[in-house]
């Protein structure tokens, strides 16, 4: 705990990281458990390498990854047909949500930043997840995911509507490309500028908070495997100031 109150934070929130870490563990267990039930032979566990070193570098790598665990199951829900099942996933992704604000706050981020959260598809989820995985057992079965080529946002975060930022693809595109960005319920696509070996696009009105970004072949706002040349990046961008005054 030292280690992170001399950080600056509180033992409040140490103390919430140990209630994260059971939740999660709970989680774990009750998946396996319910693929078992179902026939099914749950995975064994990876070999995992996340690059953060310091108690700040751990609570903003976790405030992003739940997150992204929150994009996942929403992203999940229009595939679940069982009404139980779906009623399972919602309680967790209540509790993820739970999660990603706790840490959300810790990090200085707003944490409800936008009204809607963003669902996110399974490659897209897999395209974020595989960068921290360094190997699994040969007897766990193939995935059915692919992660999507890579892309990387340049400019430092968290950004602001209307900023220029750069964007660098893992791979060189060519041709005309979008930049798309998913935040919330929306899908913006914005034209983008190239500069070499990287794109530059402003960030639209209507993104807020923990979003994503992609290069997509065209201006349709589809995210669809068939449209994605590249990403998602991890996009943070700073909301605006409600206008209105509370009075009680």
């Amino acid at each position: 705990m030292k280690s992170f109150t001399d950080a600056g934070f509180s033992e409040t929130l140490y103390n919430e990281l140990k209630y994260v870490t059971h939740d999660e563990e709970a989680h774990v267990t009750y998946l396996q458990a319910g693929l078992t039930a179902a026939g099914a032979s749950p995975v064994a566990a990876c070999e995992y390498n996340f690059p953060m070193t310091t108690p700040k570098e751990f609570v903003m790598l976790a405030s992003v990854i739940e997150g992204v665990g929150v994009s996942a199951y929403l992203g999940a829900a229009p595939l679940v047909t069982s009404g139980d099942y779906l009623t399972a996933a919602g309680s967790i992704l209540v509790t993820e949500a739970l999660h990603q604000s706790t840490l959300r706050g810790a990090a200085g981020e707003i944490p409800m930043a936008n009204a809607f959260a963003t669902p996110l598809g399974f490659n897209a989820v897999y395209s974020i997840a595989s960068q921290f995985i360094v190997s699994c057992p040969a007897t766990n079965a193939a995935l059915p995911v692919m992660a999507l080529p890579g892309l990387s946002i340049v400019t430092g975060m968290p950004t602001a509507l209307n900023t220029v930022i750069d964007i660098k693809p893992a791979k060189a595109v060519t041709g005309t490309v979008f930049a798309t960005f998913c935040s919330g319920l929306m899908s913006i696509p914005v034209p983008v500028t190239v500069n070499g070996e990287t794109l530059s696009a402003t960030v639209p009105a209507g993104i807020e908070g923990q979003g994503y970004l992609f290069l997509t072949l065209d201006d349709s706002g589809k995210v669809t495997d068939d449209n994605v040349v590249a990403g998602p990046a991890i996009i943070e961008v700073t909301p605006s100031s409600p206008t209105f005054d509370i009075t009680i």
